[in-house]
C-alpha cells in the first residue's frame, strides 16, 4: 500500500503560492528554442514526444486542488494528453506504475477495468508495474493485463491493448521475468527501447500472499542487463519506466531518492527515466539522463521531448516539463467523460448513500508529532468494532480526506479502498514499544502509525528507543510484560510497511473488513462529527 500523496499536494500548494507556479508549465517556445540549439552536425533530427503519467490509482472522477484551482479527473487528463499529442507528430504515451489499486469506487468496484479501458481508449503505448498492481495477487494482475473472466461479475475483460514490461519481477518457478523485460517501438525508422522495473520495496508494502510466487531483483542490475541486450540489437535510444521514488526542486536542483540513485548507476545509453511511487515532482538531469515524475492521481503529467539523430539513432537533445491538469484551462474530453459517467451511474446507488455528517474536515495530514484527526477517527472505529484495548493503523492505508459536510459511502471507500480484514491479537507492552520504534527508519524517514486506546510521548534526539512515556488512554502505564488486546488490519498484522514486530502477535483472530468498521462507526454517531486531533502522540523534542 502506497504512502502519502496528500502531503505532497499540500507542499505543492505552498510552493505554488509563493510564485513558483510558472515553473510547472514551460511555454512551448522553450521547447522550440531547445530544438534550435541542436548542434549543426545533427541535421534534421527526429522529434519524439513522450507523455508520461504515474500513480493514477484509478482516480477517474476525483477532483483535487492546487493553489485553489481544481485539478485532476481522467477526462481532464485525457483532454490535456490529446491536446499535446496533436501538437507533435510522433508521440508515445507511457505509465510508470500504480495505474490501478487504491482506486476510487468508480474504478475499484469493477476490478479497475474502467481505468484500464480508459488507458486503452487513449492508446497508451507502454506501461510498467507498480506495487499496487499486486493488490489482488499475481493471477488477477495478469488477468487485467492479458484479459480473462472478471472474478466478481463473470464478464470477460479483453485486457490491455498495449504492452506492460518489467525486467526485475521474476517468476520463482521459471526464474524468468514475469512480463517481457523490454519492448522496442519504431518511430520513423528509429528504434526506441523501453525497459520497466518495479520497486523492490513491493514485498514489504503488499500482502505476502500477493507476491509469494515472484521475487523482485535489483532495479539497476535489471536495467543494465537489458540495456546491454537492446544495444546489441542496435537500439541507441533507451527509456526506463521505473516505479521508484525521488524528488527534485522545480529548477531541477537537490534531486534525491532511489530513482535518482538508479539514474546515476545505469547504462549511459539510457536517455530518460520516468519515476513514480512517492507522488512527487521530479524534472532534472542526472548523469546525462532526463529524470521525471509527475505527482499522482492524474493531477499532472510529464511531457518529454527527444530529438534523435536519424544516422546515429541516438538522442542529441531533450527537454521536459511537468504539466498540471488545471480543470479551468481545458474542456474535459467528451469520450472519456462519457465512459466515466456510465460507470458512475452503475455505482451511484451505493456510493451516494449519506451515512453521516462532519462539521470539520477529516484529513490524513499529520501534525508535528505525527498524528491526524482522520487517523484518530479511523482507529476509534476499529477499536469500537473489535472491542479491543488498542487499535493501530498505518498511514499508507488512509488514501483520501473527507471534507466537511455529508459523509457518503463513496467517501469512506475512497479513504479505505483496500478491503483489509481487521485482526485482533495479543501483544505485550514490550512488543508494542518495539513496534512503535519501527516508525523511525534508518534512512531518516518515518511512518507514523495512527492509534486509539493509548498515548505516548517521543523524543527525536534519542538514538534507539525514542519512546519516553507509554500509557493506555486513561493514563495507566503500559507494562512491558503485560499482555494487551490490539486490533489492526491484516496488512500490518503480517508485518507490512516494515512493522515486523506485529507479526509476532499471539492469538490472532479475524474480524470485519476495515471499511465496514468505518461505515458502522459513522452510522453510530448521534450527531455531526466534530473530530479534532486528540493529542495521543506528542513529540517532546
Amino acid at each position: 500500500m502506497k504512502l502519502g500523496g496528500v502531503g505532497d499536494l499540500r507542499k505543492r500548494n505552498l510552493l505554488l503560492s509563493v510564485g513558483l507556479a510558472s515553473l510547472l508549465t514551460l511555454p512551448f517556445s522553450s521547447v522550440d528554442a531547445a530544438a534550435k540549439n541542436i548542434k549543426k552536425d545533427h541535421p534534421h533530427p527526429i522529434e519524439v514526444q513522450i507523455l508520461g503519467i504515474n500513480d493514477l490509482h484509478g482516480q477517474l472522477d476525483v477532483t483535487r486542488t492546487v493553489s485553489g484551482r481544481n485539478v485532476g479527473r481522467a477526462d481532464v487528463l485525457a483532454a490535456y494528453l490529446k491536446q499535446r499529442k496533436a501538437q507533435v507528430k510522433d508521440t508515445l504515451l507511457v505509465t510508470s506504475g500504480d495505474a490501478v489499486g487504491a482506486s476510487a469506487p468508480v474504478s475499484a468496484l469493477f476490478q479497475d477495468e474502467p481505468t484500464l479501458n480508459i488507458l486503452n481508449t487513449l492508446h497508451f503505448d507502454v506501461g510498467t508495474l507498480g506495487n499496487h498492481e499486486f493488490d489482488h495477487g499475481v493471477k488477477e494482475m495478469m488477468r487485467q493485463i492479458y484479459g480473462g473472466k472478471n472474478p466478481t461479475t463473470g464478464e470477460y475483460f479483453k485486457g490491455l491493448n498495449f504492452p506492460y514490461v518489467c525486467a526485475n519481477v521474476i517468476d520463482k518457478k521459471t526464474k524468468k521475468p514475469l512480463l517481457p523485460p523490454y519492448v522496442i517501438k519504431k518511430v520513423h525508422g528509429v528504434n526506441i527501447g523501453f525497459i520497466g522495473v518495479d520497486t523492490t520495496e513491493t514485498p514489504s508494502i503488499t500482502m505476502p500472499e500477493n507476491v509469494k510466487d515472484v521475487e523482485f531483483t535489483d532495479e539497476t542490475e535489471a536495467i543494465n542487463k537489458y540495456a546491454k541486450v537492446l544495444k546489441k540489437k542496435g537500439v541507441r535510444t533507451i527509456i526506463v519506466l521505473a516505479h521508484d521514488p525521488g524528488n527534485s526542486d522545480y529548477d531541477g536542483k537537490n534531486a534525491t531518492g532511489k530513482v535518482i540513485d538508479i539514474a546515476k548507476n545505469i547504462d549511459p545509453e539510457v536517455d530518460v527515466v520516468f519515476g513514480g511511487h512517492n507522488h512527487a515532482y521530479i524534472n532534472t538531469k542526472v548523469a546525462g539522463k532526463r529524470v521525471v515524475q509527475a505527482y499522482s492521481y492524474g493531477t499532472a503529467f510529464a511531457d518529454v521531448h527527444l530529438w534523435i539523430d536519424p544516422r546515429t539513432k541516438d538522442v542529441v537533445k531533450d527537454s521536459a516539463e511537468i504539466v498540471t491538469t488545471y480543470q479551468d484551462s481545458i474542456t474535459p474530453d467528451p469520450q472519456i467523460k462519457a465512459m466515466i459517467d456510465e460507470d458512475e451511474k452503475r455505482v451511484a446507488p451505493l456510493i451516494n448513500q449519506v451515512l453521516g455528517k462532519t462539521t470539520t474536515a477529516l484529513t490524513g495530514k499529520q501534525n508535528e508529532s505525527g498524528e491526524s484527526n482522520l487517523g484518530d477517527f479511523i482507529t476509534d472505529a476499529q477499536r469500537d468494532i473489535t472491542k479491543s484495548q488498542i487499535a493501530i493503523t498505518n498511514p499508507g492505508g488512509i488514501r483520501a480526506d473527507i471534507n466537511s459536510g455529508d459523509i457518503t459511502w463513496g467517501n469512506l471507500y475512497t479513504v479505505q479502498p483496500f478491503g483489509n480484514t481487521m485482526i485482533t491479537m495479543d501483544l505485550t507492552g514490550d512488543q508494542i514499544r518495539k513496534a512503535l520504534n519501527q516508525q523511525w527508519r534508518t534512512d531518516g524517514s518515518s511512518k507514523m502509525l495512527q492509534i486509539s486506546g493509548m498515548k505516548y510521548t517521543w523524543d527525536s534526539t534519542k538514538a534507539n528507543d525514542k519512546i519516553v512515556s507509554l500509557t493506555l488512554e486513561d493514563g495507566t502505564p503500559i507494562e512491558p510484560n503485560q499482555t494487551y488486546k490490539v486490533a489492526m488490519n491484516n496488512f500490518l498484522a503480517s508485518g507490512g510497511d516494515g512493522f515486523t514486530e506485529f507479526a509476532n502477535g499471539k492469538n490472532q483472530v479475524n474480524g470485519p473488513v476495515d471499511l465496514d468498521a468505518l461505515v458502522d462507526y459513522v452510522k453510530k454517531q448521534t450527531g455531526p462529527i466534530t473530530m479534532e486531533i486528540q493529542n495521543r502522540i506528542q513529540k517532546i523534542n
